[in-house]
């Protein structure tokens, strides 16, 4: 499993937060990566850039052995949803609490978790990416149907 992980400027402390903490866990687990695609200082930096990024990489890499998910963070956590569900194939979450990460892994086959540094603390972030990273799709018939659903709406609408 790949993890790519980004922010923007004002997520920048707390992605940092995550990546250490997950490099500490998976750090003697072989089936999980984790890649830092930026930014890497608190310079002004415009969240869509950073959204685009990662939703190419979890795109590029879905089908590979383990898969792969995406992590966003940004101030409030919004931009970085809007900018990543722009792109056909990411069904990106802006989750606040563990149940949201594990029921949109769940049941909308979410592929991307986006946080808010100024909303959620440390330790609620963690627990929310653990929720994330550990759920899995249901594969209920409903749920299928709806994220095909998604993937048309895409498809009618989209770029």
């Amino acid at each position: 499993m790949r993890i790519y992980i980004g922010s923007d400027h004002a997520g920048f402390q707390l992605k940092n937060d995550i990546k250490t903490y997950l490099e500490g866990k998976y750090s003697s687990d072989n089936s999980f990566s984790i890649l830092d695609l930026g930014v890497f200082t608190t310079d002004s930096a415009d969240y869509p850039d950073i959204a685009r990024e990662v939703g190419e990489k979890v795109r590029e890499n879905e089908n590979e052995d383990g898969g792969s998910l995406g992590i966003l963070i940004c101030g409030s956590g919004v931009g970085m949803s809007i900018a990543a569900n722009k792109m056909s194939g990411i069904r990106a979450v802006l989750a606040n609490n563990e149940i949201q990460a594990r029921l949109a892994k769940a049941h909308n086959k979410a592929n991307v978790l986006c946080l808010g540094e100024r909303l959620t603390g440390k330790d609620l972030a963690i627990a929310i990416v653990e929720s994330f990273l550990e759920g899995s799709f249901d594969g209920a018939e409903r749920h299928k149907r709806r994220v095909d659903k998604i993937n048309d709406i895409h498809k009618q609408y989209g770029p």
